[in-house]
């Protein structure tokens, strides 16, 4: 993929140079020396691992080989030299892709016999969208990307028909979640509530009847950091009344909690979560 490290005051790894970035031409994608995504190595211990987790009445959540092409992409061949294929060079990003789905669909295709009878949820992911849009054109989207998760996902439903497709893409991406309906999606995570045209209310109210979602329980950029206890509690009960009513609905913080948090509005978000988080009378909840 190439090389990251972690700049100093840095909490991540950070991308400093890409594999295929000197890359010029779809014959130099696929020479490229890809890993093997179905070795025994990789997928051997799936079934004693799946069977361990069941075995706990725990759900057992299968995760993809690697992120979506969009993600991939950026790293692989540079994040500049990605929107330059993607605007002016679109053979060149489509080769990239399709052997991005081309591995995945390898990942499944091994996986899945072995262990497909006792997954609970599939998850996949991309990150297409930035705080106040996509990173690409939402026709870009539609040519390029959209038909190549078609193929994963009609892949993954025929090896595994029962179990729900959970997805990952961060940002404002309201204006193709139909698409991803439409593809296969069953699940969108994390539902980023503080980026653009992301309202809970509005996303329950037009796409509940056909996505559930994952996430979207506390606006993690601007309220669990910076927010008082009220506040976060308020927040909190706000996503709740959005998105559970009528099910379809698993809490959680739209990030990972990050270290700027205080710890007491960790305890308020959890608090209120007890409190509040219950299908049905809390009461009568067992």
């Amino acid at each position: 993929m190439g090389r990251r490290r972690s700049l100093d005051g840095g909490l991540y790894f950070d991308l400093c140079d890409s594999a295929l970035g000197d890359a010029r031409t779809p014959a130099d994608i696929l020479a490229y020396s890809w890993p093997d995504v179905s070795s025994e190595s990789r997928i051997g211990h799936l079934p004693q691992t799946a069977q361990a987790i069941r075995d706990t009445d725990k759900a057992f959540i299968l995760g993809g080989i690697c992120p979506g092409m969009m993600e991939m992409g950026q790293w692989l061949r540079g994040f500049d030299n990605f929107y330059c294929d993607l605007a002016a060079d679109r053979a060149l990003a489509e080769a990239l892709c399709d052997r991005i789905i081309d591995l995945k669909i390898e990942y499944w295709e091994a996986a899945l016999p072995r262990v497909g009878h006792l997954v609970d949820v599939i998850q996949e992911g991309d990150d297409y969208g930035g705080q106040t849009q996509l990173l690409c054109r939402p026709e870009v989207w539609r040519e390029i990307f959209k038909p190549r998760l078609r193929r994963l996902f009609s892949t993954i439903k025929g090896l595994a028909p029962h179990a729900p497709i959970f997805f990952h893409s961060c940002g404002a991406v309201r204006s193709i979640i139909p698409d991803l309906i439409e593809v296969g999606v069953d699940i969108l995570n994390p539902v980023q509530v503080a980026a653009d045209d992301m309202d809970s209310a509005d996303l329950k109210r037009e796409f509940g009847d056909d996505l559930s979602f994952w996430g979207g329980g506390v606006d993690t950029q601007s309220v669990l950091p910076n927010g008082s206890v009220m506040e976060v509690q308020d927040e909190v009960k706000r996503r709740i009344d959005d998105l559970a009513p009528g099910g379809g609905f698993v809490f959680a913080a739209v990030h990972n909690i990050q270290s700027d948090v205080p710890p007491e509005n960790i305890l308020a978000l959890r608090e209120t979560l007890d409190t509040c988080g219950v299908y049905g009378d809390p009461a009568t909840a067992s």
